[in-house]
């Protein structure tokens, strides 16, 4: 059988973590922030792990991890 290919967008937004959970960046900080309190934008930076009914589809996309 021929090797999967890795969906490079998939790549580029998620890594996986040692247990294999994806971790993701935020969403909502990339403009109009002058409306968002310095504590909302400071979360903002801080990566999350991907939600695990999510998780499945994702591990599809990059079957390499």
């Amino acid at each position: 059988m021929a090797k999967l290919k890795t969906n490079k967008a998939t790549r580029k937004r998620f890594r996986q973590t040692a247990s294999g959970k994806f971790k993701r960046g935020r969403a909502s900080r990339r403009h109009i922030l002058t409306s968002k309190t310095r504590k909302r934008k400071r979360g903002l930076r801080k990566s999350a792990l991907v939600h695990p009914a999510d998780e499945a589809g994702i591990r599809r996309l990059m079957p390499y991890g």
